[in-house]
């Protein structure tokens, strides 16, 4: 999570000099479509994965939090690329993560392209790491979803 007023202030003084940011993912014209790009990561979820020793399932939330972000516009997910950081590379640790990256993937109907392994020592606390990710999607212009037509009133189909 953010400091949503920080958080706020820091989109409002980048558009000073970046004015076409903005949303949860950002829109690249693509002939009649949008590319639409996210990249998030798991925040202090990653606690527990340490604290549990469970690491095959933090890779899935890794893909939802970036593919929720641009399925918000109405992008059909393409593919994805991670960033794993650590001190020391634990292979069994990172290939759980990555098989939980893999797993997100399939669920999101998006490929895993490939992405980045760094080792940082003395960076990371022993036995730690940190994730990131990037999701790219695809909406027609004509169904990009934009805010411009809710209203006060609007429901959500659900339960």
């Amino acid at each position: 999570g953010v400091d949503i007023d920080a958080g706020a202030e820091l989109v409002r003084r980048i558009k000073t000099f970046c004015p076409e940011i903005g949303g949860f993912g950002g829109l690249f014209p693509f002939g009649d479509s949008y590319l639409v790009a996210g990249t998030d990561g798991v925040g202090t979820k990653l606690r527990l994965a340490f604290d549990m020793a469970k690491h095959d399932t933090i890779g899935v939330d890794l893909v939802a939090m970036s593919v929720n972000d641009i399925v918000t516009s109405g992008a059909r997910p393409l593919f994805f690329l991670d960033y794993f950081a650590t001190g020391r590379l634990d292979v069994d640790v990172a290939e759980q993560v990555v098989r939980g990256i893999v797993d997100g993937c399939e669920q999101s109907g998006c490929a895993l392209l490939g992405g980045e392994t760094a080792e940082m020592p003395g960076f990371y606390a022993e036995g730690e790491y940190d994730v990131s990710g990037c999701a790219v999607g695809v909406v027609k212009k004509e169904e990009l979803i934009d805010g411009s037509a809710i209203a006060a009133g609007d429901r959500l189909p659900g339960p």
